[in-house]
């Protein structure tokens, strides 16, 4: 592992590997098969690009969309890793003289849509090639179970047969419930592998749910409060995305849009803007975002509600990459959830709907819940050991708990009396004594329960009932219709033998920080993202590839005045230096010398 080190400071500019980098970098090394599942921004690129470079022969790099490649194929070639991709972008000059390139030897690794893996000219290559090493990204899509299945990538398994001999086979994702892996183990034929897992918790975000919010004035205020920060804007639907962009366009938000029904050439330019730090917001589905390598996003905000937590997590995921503070908003509002379920509702897969319906309860429940955001995402990838993080709007909610066992022991004998058969609508309306026209069908006006909470409005009652399912005391079953039950814990309150504590949550909206009060001068920080942008510009690549924010934050703090104090900047490496270093390090002197 010494070589290893040598190069990961060589190539990258960084001392140490990261938590669970050094393993997984071992392990395939070693020709093991692996499995590597770590939250984003934890570095699993690195895992697989630098034994690449250090492996003899070329790697192939199934990737699932144009822009995770074209970006981490600039980052390697900027750090002199010859890199190549091949996906439906390339003209057919540029995907032969990429053919006639890879068969040549000129590249470490190949970047490949999973769609390719099938191609008889592709296959008819990879038999004359020596691959040591095929890296699997976004790993959870070959899972039925996972979030984002692609049949495409059950092909993975199919190349490795014209391959020989096999190659060492390695698997990422930052998003995997232990049903997932396990998927993913059978469905890529890793052979006993290597599986190192780091947790699922990222540090460096907040999280909050914001409920009954006006959620254009909210985005109106939070914008304003951040006129210089990059951030993504997340909405269901296509029709959600143009009414939001014109919005922020009309408020002189330089934003731009990202959805299936533009054309290709206008969400490239948009995506190519938003990189380049040209507009600092995007607003998209979820098309957007996969895989995106821009470091320096401060801020994931999701206009409606997710469809399920692990898509959530991954978008979400998408503020602080570099490791700075990121701010993660959900604006929730009931009618989502009509608008998950009739997405549901397309698909054909009954099986499928029954999962997707689960998937969405749990996401509910996220919204609703009272205890630690983060660590309730966390429990829910199977890590229950996990701590609140005390930052997120549920831990920083600083109002006194109240005691409302007697309300809830009304709502769950109203559950039982009407036989946990219906759902929250109903029993919120039983319990505010309704005239609905169902209730005296199903004779529940005559029910001991009925009314006895007529001093709350309907969607108060409705909204503790929410958090009651989130906190475990209730359960809703997976269906369109879901329908509420007890708990055991339910019971319990019911006996008197357990009470039930509740906290309306407040969401403390404050900017993220950014890092620049100890990270040194905002002023210099400033003119080091001006010096970047320019080789940017010149060279045609996004500001990142040059160096992170979080590399240029690092030298404000060090203020290096040589070559030896500038390589020891997190990030920068002998190559960058090479490039870059003696005009960084002129701007600092010049600064220092004012």
């Amino acid at each position: 592992m010494h070589q290893a080190l040598r190069e990961l400071k060589r190539l990258f500019g960084y001392d140490s590997f990261k938590k669970g980098q050094g393993e997984l970098v071992k392990s395939i090394l070693e020709g093991k098969d692996t499995l590597g599942v770590m939250p984003t921004g934890a570095g699993k690129s690195v895992c697989y690009q630098l034994p690449a470079a250090m492996l003899e022969g070329v790697t192939l790099v199934v990737s699932p969309l144009i822009s995770l490649m074209k970006d981490q194929a600039d980052a390697l070639n900027q750090v002199g890793i010859p890199a190549a991709l091949i996906n439906s972008s390339l003209t057919a000059k540029e995907l032969n003289d990429t053919f006639r390139g890879i068969a040549a030897g000129a590249y470490k690794l190949v970047y490949v849509a999973p769609e390719r893996l099938e191609s008889e000219r592709f296959c008819r290559l990879v038999q004359e090639l020596k691959i040591p090493l095929v890296a699997v990204d976004e790993a959870h899509c070959v899972s039925q179970w996972g979030h984002d299945f692609r049949p495409s990538y059950l092909a993975i398994g199919r190349l490795l047969e014209w391959i020989s001999p096999r190659p060492v086979l390695a698997a990422f994702t930052a998003t995997a419930t232990d049903v997932v892996k396990e998927d993913i183990v059978r469905q890529l034929g890793l052979q006993s592998p290597v599986r190192v897992t780091t947790g699922y918790a990222r540090d460096n975000l907040s999280f909050s749910v914001v409920k009954g919010a006006d959620k254009k004035d909210y985005l109106a205020q939070y914008l304003r409060s951040r006129p210089k920060d990059s951030g993504i804007i997340y909405a269901s639907t296509r029709k959600d995305v143009e009414e939001v962009h014109r919005y922020l366009t009309r408020l002189g938000v330089s934003a731009g849009r990202y959805h299936a029904g533009l054309s290709d050439e206008e969400r490239s330019r948009n995506q190519e803007l938003f990189l380049y730090d040209v507009i600092k917001v995007m607003v998209a589905t979820n098309a957007f975002g996969m895989g995106i390598d821009k470091s320096n996003v401060r801020y994931v905000v999701h206009y409606n509600l997710p469809k399920n937590i692990e898509s959530y997590y991954q978008e979400a995921g998408r503020a602080g990459r570099d490791g700075d503070a990121g701010e993660c908003i959900l604006l929730f509002a009931a009618q989502d959830i009509m608008t998950q379920k009739f997405l549901i509702e397309q698909g054909a897969d009954p099986a499928r709907k029954k999962q997707e319906y689960s998937n969405l309860n749990d996401m509910v429940d996220y919204c609703h819940t009272t205890d630690c955001l983060q660590r309730y995402i966390v429990q829910y990838f199977g890590d229950q050991s996990a701590e609140p993080c005390g930052r997120c709007g549920s831990c920083t909610d600083d109002r006194e708990l109240h005691n409302i066992t007697l309300e809830a022991q009304k709502i769950f004998s109203c559950v039982a009396r009407m036989r946990q058969r219906f759902g929250i609508t109903l029993t919120a309306k039983v319990l505010r004594g309704s005239a609905d026209a169902k209730i005296k069908q199903f004779g529940f006006d005559k029910l001991p329960t009925y009314g006895v909470m007529k001093q709350a409005k309907e969607k108060d009652i409705a909204g503790l009932i929410n958090v009651l399912v989130a906190d475990g005391y209730l359960v809703l079953t997976d269906s369109q219709y879901p329908v509420l039950a007890l708990t055991g814990r339910a019971k319990a309150v019911l006996e008197g033998a357990e009470q039930v504590f509740h906290r309306v949550v407040v969401i403390k909206s404050g900017a993220a920080e950014n890092g620049l009060a100890q990270s040194g001068s905002e002023e210099l920080f400033e003119r080091l993202r001006a010096l970047r942008k320019s080789f940017a510009e010149r060279e045609r690549v996004p500001p990142f590839t040059i160096f992170h924010d979080a590399t240029l934050r690092d030298m404000c703090v060090r203020l290096p005045g040589s070559e030896q104090e500038m390589l020891a900047v997190k990030g920068v490496g002998q190559l960058k230096y090479a490039k870059y270093g003696e005009a960084f390090l002129q701007e600092l002197r010049q600064f220092a010398h004012r």
